[in-house]
Parts: structure tokens; C-alpha cells; sequence
């Protein structure tokens, strides 16, 4: 492995590419520890400690939330402007039309992405704002009144234009360096802070539960690592054959190919939304806890201590649910926006045994289904690994992230892909055994 990273670095182009993925990201850490002046960090860590959607909000921005920086809302934003998108494509028949155009409908649907990106990150900053004031973190002024107008309105340009500087350092990384930029961007922030995470769990308490824990912790953690990345991995090969081509006087013999559906299509998308589904009877309750109305009042806080707590066996098994039943839903959406059967039918390619149209379409939706099932259950045994790992350690300060984890596996996988893509194309011997 040594041998192969010193060969990566003696490759000029390879090199460039490298330090120039890791200049960015270094550029990137520097962002997120630029803060909004006014801001009280004892108030906003204890805020952090007591919110999930904080939390949530804080993994996309890679630690820069935690520190209200100027890149407090990361490229959340724009992960949310790139679902809609998503969503709106099978909906919308000209986005539809446009997705088919090749490399320039791509180079427009993302342009529309970023467009909306904009509004976007303006409404979710004076929401983080709004909150941050109601919460007494923002000390300096009210929101928006007639005194402090053009400062409010300073501080959401300047925490829009933080989203927008990650969303370009991203692109020109995917487009000058290794890897997905955006995905590397979020990656470098869960891992910056894992170190301060171990910290705080060896100091906490006795040391020798403590060492003990954290062993399990570990274990549990690469155990975890080891499925994702069979998971991820895994795919069912349907095979496909096309049928002879006659071009002028030439007869062109048929190939044989096949179609590889992944176990787990849907990535970490049904994660977001399932968490995001349990994170918002919660939020919005909280507004009702300060209620006149005792029986308002109580309700509220009931529902908050709910979906707030994390600690009731009924929590975890309504968050594996919900993430089985997003994982089918946007494995259905995804797939159905690639056409397979049309694609295959208009250039004469067929399934040995099943016949074009509805019955390839048929066939190859029953397939899906099963091997999503899989899919499905590891991503819903993923999604409440804090709570065995939380009970196996008895480690608070240092949680198993489903959603982080699955980050952090998929961006070093396709990095690792993309470095033996290059490694082989120059005779080198690459990093995948």
C-alpha cells in the first residue's frame, strides 16, 4: 500500500490532482473556523447537546455549524436542491426530456440545481438564525427589526455565499481533483472531528470502562465498516443479449453484456429522509411547549421527549421502518427514471428467456425488489446502530453515525476507484487487490 501511494506521488498529473483535492480541503477547514461575530459558544454547544436537526444539519456542513462559521450550513442546501431535482424529474415532463439530452441536459439540470441551491440556503440560514436568537447564542441583535435590518439581511448573504464558496470549491475538485468534491467535503468534516470525539469519551469517566468501551466501540464500528462496504458492493448481474446488426453488407454479431443492480441502490438518501421524518415532530412540537394551554403544553413536551430522547426501544424500531420503506421508495423513483426496458427494447437488447416491453419491465422490477429487501434491512440495521453501540459501551459522547458512516465508506471507496482508474491506465499496480 506504501509502495502504491509513493507511485500515485511520482506521477506528475496524478500528483497535481492530489494536492491539489487536498489544498482545497484545507481551504475548506480554514471556512469553517471562521465564526459569525456575536455568537455565545457556550450557549451554542449546549443548543447542540439538546437538538437533533442541529446535529443533523451540522454533519453536512462539516463541523462548521458547531462553530457558526460563515460556512455554517455547508452544502446542505444544495443536497436538498439535488433531491428535489431528483424528485421533480419523473414529475416534470420537460426536466424529464432534458435529463435524456446528454452531457448538456446534465450541465443544465445542474444549473437549475444551483439556482435553486440559492433560495434555499437564504430561507434554511434565517431559520438557523431564528433559532440561534431564540436559543440567546446570537447576543448582539434581534432579527430583523427596524434597527437591525441590513445586518440580518449581511448575515444570511454572508451564510448563503458560505454555501455557495463549498458548493465551488466541490465542483472544481470533481472537476480538477480526486473524487467527488462535495462528498469530500462532507467527509473531511466527520473525520476532523473524530479525534476531539475519542478525547472527550478516554477522559470521561474511569479510564478503564472507558479503554474498554472504546475497544468495543471499535469493533463495532469495523464490523459495521465491513458490511457497508459488502453491501455497497454487492450488485445481481442480470444478463442481457443483443440480437445481430446488419450495416450496409456487413452482418455485426450480437453481444453479450449484462445489467448490474445493486443491492443497495439508494445509497444514504432513505437515511436523511427517515431522520429527518423523525426529527420534525419534535422540532415543530417544540414551538408548542411555551403554550398557555396545559393540555397543549403537555402534549408538546411529551412528543418532544419522545423523538428528542432517544432512548425508548418504540424510537429505534419506528427509525428502522422508516428507513426500510424509504429505501424501496427511492429505489423505485431512481430506477424508474433510468428506462431500462425502453433502452434495452430501442437498441435491440433483450433478457435470455424473458421477452421485451412490460415482461422485462415486470421481471426486472420482481428482481429489484428482492435484492432491495437486503438492502433495505442493512440500511435499517445501520440506521439504529447508536443504540446497540450506546448500549454495548455505555459511550455517550462518541456515537456511531449511520448516516456518517456510510459517508465516510462511500466517498473512500469511489476515491479509491478513481485513484486505481488512474493507476492502471499508466501500468501502475492499483490500490485494489
Amino acid at each position: 500500500m506504501i509502495d502504491n501511494v509513493l507511485n500515485a506521488f511520482r506521477i506528475p498529473d496524478l500528483r497535481r490532482k492530489l494536492m491539489f483535492t487536498i489544498g482545497l480541503l484545507l481551504v475548506f477547514r480554514v471556512v469553517a473556523h471562521i465564526p459569525v461575530p456575536g455568537v455565545d459558544i457556550a450557549k451554542l454547544r449546549d443548543l447542540f447537546n439538546n437538538n437533533q436537526l442541529l446535529g443533523l444539519l451540522n454533519l453536512f456542513s462539516g463541523g462548521a455549524l458547531q462553530t457558526f462559521s460563515v460556512a455554517a450550513m455547508g452544502v446542505y442546501p444544495y443536497i436538498t436542491a439535488s433531491i428535489i431535482m431528483q424528485l421533480l424529474l419523473p414529475l416534470i415532463p420537460s426536466l424529464e426530456a432534458l435529463s435524456k439530452e446528454g452531457e448538456m441536459g446534465r450541465n443544465k439540470l445542474n444549473q437549475y440545481t444551483r439556482i435553486m441551491t440559492v433560495p434555499l440556503a437564504f430561507l434554511q440560514g434565517f431559520g438557523q438564525v431564528s433559532l440561534l436568537q431564540r436559543s440567546n447564542v446570537l447576543t448582539n441583535f434581534n432579527l430583523f427589526n427596524k434597527d437591525t435590518f441590513l445586518p440580518s439581511f449581511s448575515l444570511l448573504v454572508a451564510l448563503t455565499a458560505g454555501t455557495m464558496l463549498l458548493v465551488w470549491l466541490g465542483e472544481l475538485i470533481t472537476e480538477n481533483g480526486i473524487g467527488n468534491g462535495i462528498s469530500l467535503i462532507i467527509f473531511a468534516g466527520i473525520v476532523s472531528r473524530l479525534p476531539q470525539g475519542i478525547g472527550q469519551s478516554i477522559v470521561s469517566g474511569s479510564t478503564g470502562s472507558n479503554i474498554v468501551g472504546l475497544a468495543v466501540f471499535a469493533i463495532l464500528g469495523l464490523a459495521t465498516i465491513v458490511g457497508i462496504v459488502y453491501v455497497q458492493e454487492g450488485q445481481r448481474r442480470i444478463p442481457v443479449q443483443y440480437s445481430k446488426r446488419i450495416r450496409g453488407t456487413r452482418m455485426y454479431q450480437g453481444q453479450s453484456t449484462h445489467i448490474p443492480l445493486k443491492v443497495n441502490s439508494a445509497g444514504m438518501i432513505p437515511l436523511i429522509f427517515a431522520l429527518s421524518i423523525m426529527i420534525f415532530p419534535g422540532t415543530l412540537a417544540s414551538y408548542f411547549q411555551a403554550s398557555s394551554n396545559p393540555s397543549v403544553s403537555s402534549f408538546a413536551a411529551g412528543v418532544v421527549n419522545f423523538f428528542n430522547s432517544q432512548t425508548g426501544l418504540a424510537y429505534w424500531i419506528l427509525y428502522f421502518l422508516l428507513t426500510v420503506a424509504f429505501t424501496y421508495f427511492y429505489t423505485a423513483v431512481t430506477f424508474q427514471q433510468q428506462s431500462l426496458p425502453e433502452n434495452l427494447q430501442k437498441n435491440g437488447g433483450f433478457i435470455p428467456g424473458i421477452r421485451p416491453g412490460r415482461p422485462t419491465a415486470e421481471y426486472l422490477n420482481k428482481v429489484l425488489n428482492r435484492i432491495t429487501l437486503v438492502g433495505a434491512l442493512f440500511l435499517g440495521l445501520v440506521a439504529i446502530l447508536p443504540f446497540f453501540a450506546r448500549s454495548a459501551t455505555n459511550i455517550q459522547n462518541l456515537a456511531i453515525s449511520s448516516t456518517g458512516l456510510l459517508i465516510v465508506v462511500g466517498v473512500v471507496l469511489d476515491t479509491m476507484k478513481q485513484m486505481e482508474a488512474q493507476m492502471l491506465m499508466r501500468n501502475y499496480q492499483g490500490f485494489i487487490k
